[in-house]
């Protein structure tokens, strides 16, 4: 990043359901992809757009960060205009930022916030609902599901509610909330957030979860299931919840310095 440059924060919603997950990928749609040709369009060159965190395949978001440098003529109303004339219709930029140069969406973020929905009503199964739920159509028991939530907080060993881990960093996540709400009158949310997550962690414990709520098994299993390292028992979780249920609803990052000199003084007016 140049001096005569300037970074953005991006906040992002969007529609996973046509993109093969966040990172780019040859030949495949991906929210990274359709962002980074959208800058290209509006700058003229090549850049590239950083995300907090890789969502899967067909995952949506309300609170995606991300971030990319653009000339330093350009301001934070202007990017944004010019972003969502551009972007396709399952992406919408809800906010654009000036921030240090230093700024890392991924590394600098303290926590991360899910939500999952199921839906347990028949409507659920609508066109108008089931592209961004599990529709489940069934009743689920929200008393036990609520007790093997309240087993999910604080300090754990995840190994097993993970797709693939993360060697280098072991699989121990902090949960910091995990609960069950109503979603209207159409299910279920669960709603986690932690300082950080491994691949399909939400979609695993939330197929356990439900399955718990159905009487397929018992709340305690849970436990076990969370001190258990790679081969400590045959105890397995359910198979992971669908993609579509999934939404990264918020990044959560320190709160902003008063370093006026972090950022470009040709954008004083940026709100």
């Amino acid at each position: 990043m140049s001096d005569r440059e300037t970074r953005f924060k991006l906040t992002l919603h969007y529609d996973g359901s046509a993109f093969h997950g966040w990172q780019v990928q040859p030949g495949q749609p991906t929210v990274q992809g359709a962002l980074e040709a959208a800058v290209s369009r509006i700058s003229g060159a090549h850049r590239t757009v950083t995300g907090a965190g890789r969502t899967d395949a067909g995952v949506h978001a309300t609170g995606q960060v991300a971030s990319v440098a653009m000339p330093g003529e350009w301001t934070s109303a202007e990017l944004l205009r010019a972003l969502n004339a551009v972007l396709p219709h399952a992406v919408w930029v809800r906010s654009a930022e000036a921030v240090p140069a230093a700024f890392q969406p991924r590394f600098d973020a303290l926590s991360r916030r899910y939500a999952y929905r199921v839906g347990t009503a028949a409507e659920a199964a609508s066109p108008f609902h089931r592209r961004w739920c599990w529709p489940l159509c069934r009743p689920l028991d929200m008393e036990a599901a609520a007790v093997a939530a309240g087993t999910i907080l604080g300090e754990h060993e995840f190994h097993s509610f993970a797709k693939t881990g993360q060697p280098e960093r072991g699989h121990v996540c902090n949960v910091s909330a995990a609960a069950w709400r109503p979603w209207g009158e159409l299910g279920a949310v669960f709603e986690i957030s932690a300082n950080r997550f491994l691949h399909r962690m939400v979609r695993y414990l939330v197929g356990t979860m439900v399955d718990v709520a159905l009487g397929r098994r018992s709340a305690g299993d849970m436990v076990p299931l969370l001190q258990r390292e790679k081969g400590d028992s045959p105890l397995t979780t359910s198979p992971p919840a669908p993609p579509g249920g999934l939404f990264l609803t918020a990044v959560e990052y320190p709160a902003p310095t008063s370093d006026a000199g972090s950022v470009k003084q040709t954008l004083h007016n940026v709100k």
